[in-house]
């Protein structure tokens, strides 16, 4: 039997999102599963939905900012909401797709330094200057980089990853699949890990 596979639909802007990231590999291991990393344009997805920022809505904002914290004293992990947040994340995102089409030995590499850099120094990678800066510090090309990010393969890449999680339903992100299958949010784990010893 082949091992269980779980689909991460995430966005470097969510911060439930980083959350999620750094539980995977824990909970991978936990259930000998398989982690299917789909980046996807988070903005798109709302626009696809009618869905918004939890930030647009300031009592929400202010609540879903400090449960968030709660999440991240849980699980152990340094976060820090970023004071220029959110930003347009499309050149991150095509990165990452970009990683993952042309250099997949480097995609969770540049997985760990972008989400890094966004939730726990953290950097407005909003700000081109301080994207080129980060990723040169981490080994990256910047030239390479901006090559990658204007492929249009890579765009294309991300267009139909975007547009195959709102046509399975997503609305947000993270979202998970096991299977058929969906999950939203970083708090729901549980349950995804329930789904993957339920196939193991």
């Amino acid at each position: 039997m082949s091992a269980p596979t779980v689909e991460f639909f995430f966005d470097f802007g969510s911060p439930a999102s980083y959350l999620a990231w750094t539980q995977l590999p824990r909970l991978a291991a936990e259930t000998n599963a398989v982690v299917a990393w789909r980046p996807m344009l988070l903005g798109g997805v709302f626009k696809a939905t009618g869905n918004s920022s939890p930030v647009t809505v300031p009592a929400k904002g202010r609540w879903m900012t400090d449960d968030l914290a709660r999440w991240a004293r849980r699980y152990g992990v340094a976060f820090r909401i970023p004071a220029h947040f959110p930003i347009n994340t499309l050149t991150l995102m095509r990165g990452a797709t970009g990683m993952q089409l042309r250099h997949p030995d480097r995609f969770e590499r540049y997985v760990d330094v972008v989400a890094r850099a966004m939730f726990e120094t953290p950097k407005n990678l909003g700000d081109p200057d301080v994207l080129v800066a980060t990723l040169r510090d981490a080994g990256f090309d910047p030239a390479e980089f901006a090559a990658l990010v204007a492929d249009p393969d890579v765009k294309a890449r991300l267009i139909a990853t975007t547009e195959e999680a709102v046509a399975r339903g997503a609305f947000g992100a993270p979202t998970f699949f096991v299977g058929e299958q969906m999950f939203f949010g970083q708090d729901r784990l549980d349950f995804v890990r329930e789904a993957l010893r339920a196939q193991s």
